[in-house]
């Protein structure tokens, strides 16, 4: 190895792995959001998309299965829900906490920790796309 050549462990990762509110949390995911569709334009949350979010996250969070797809079938407006719940997704880690505590107060219950939360959130954006 000559001196101007750098070993291959010391090359800079590729990724990084950030956990909630670590800096740049909250910009990955908003950069993530626009990987997964850069044709698609900023997520926009509406009043009625919010609430019915709300009641599709809580009848996940408090079914025995957390099952998604008859969760699902009982909504009226999908790409409004999908567009709420991104919406709070990318907002980070105090936009899910406060969204976990409108959930509770609508729909009764101690607020889902973050981390449950986001699960959720995750899994509807999933089951969605």
């Amino acid at each position: 190895m000559s001196d101007g050549d750098t070993p291959a462990d010391t090359a800079a990762p590729t990724t990084r792995t950030l956990h909630p509110g670590e800096g740049g949390y909250d910009e990955a995911l908003a950069e993530w959001d626009l990987q997964q569709d850069p044709d698609r334009p900023a997520a926009v949350s509406t009043a009625s998309g919010r609430e019915e979010a709300m009641r599709l996250v809580h009848a996940i969070a408090t079914s025995a299965d957390d099952a998604i797809a008859p969760a699902l079938e009982a909504v009226d407006d999908l790409e409004a829900i999908g567009e709420a719940l991104r919406h709070v997704l990318v907002g980070g880690v105090p936009s899910v906490e406060a969204f976990a505590a409108e959930v509770a107060d609508a729909e009764g219950g101690d607020p889902l920790p973050a981390h449950q939360a986001t699960k959720i959130i995750g899994e509807v954006l999933a089951e969605l796309d």
